[in-house]
């Protein structure tokens, strides 16, 4: 009987979980998380050299924001994609900015190098974290339109063709650019 009932109740915490991250999204994802369509936070954090990197200052760019870590495999295997999207849209309007969420920059400066990334990086901290919405699982990358706005937001490794898509899509789109 003792066996019957802890299956049970293991299957009530079982589904309540469950249940949870559906009405959620995403286990570890606070209840303040930001929505498509808002305004992305601005924020002014060091890059690799210690340079300040304002968000806002890349408005009338489209902007994949892209939160990771080196050590994240799903963020890794997504980086030379990056890399390869930055090539090809750059000139037309992108810019994608890599959001560190490691605890120092030295990991990050041997990664930048040997995956030769061609945008800019800097280093995230908790409060940056918060203010999209709590990033406690990697990656997590947000495409801005030109006009500040988040029109994307995706959890978890995305097939490349999804960004590319929405890129394109926004660089084509005049609405809102400066």
């Amino acid at each position: 009987m003792k066996k019957w009932i802890l299956r049970l109740a293991l299957l009530v915490a079982v589904a309540g979980l469950y249940f949870a991250i559906r009405h959620r999204g995403v286990v570890g994802m606070k209840s303040t998380d930001i929505r498509e369509n808002s305004v992305a936070p601005d924020f002014s954090l060091p890059d690799l050299a210690g340079q300040r990197v304002d968000l806002s200052s890349y408005r009338g760019k489209v902007v994949l924001l892209d939160f990771w870590a080196t050590w994240c495999d799903p963020c890794r295997d997504e980086i030379p994609h990056f890399v390869d999207l930055q090539n090809k849209y750059g000139e037309q309007g992108l810019q994608i900015i890599g959001v560190s969420m490691d605890d120092g920059p030295e990991a990050v400066r041997d990664f930048y190098q040997r995956f030769k990334m061609n945008y800019p990086v800097v280093m995230g901290n908790a409060k940056t974290g918060e203010l999209y919405g709590g990033v406690l699982g990697l990656p997590i990358a947000f495409v801005i339109r030109r006009d500040g706005r988040i029109a994307e937001k995706h959890i978890g490794a995305t097939d490349i063709s999804v960004f590319e898509k929405e890129i394109v899509t926004l660089l084509g789109s005049k609405v809102g650019s400066s």
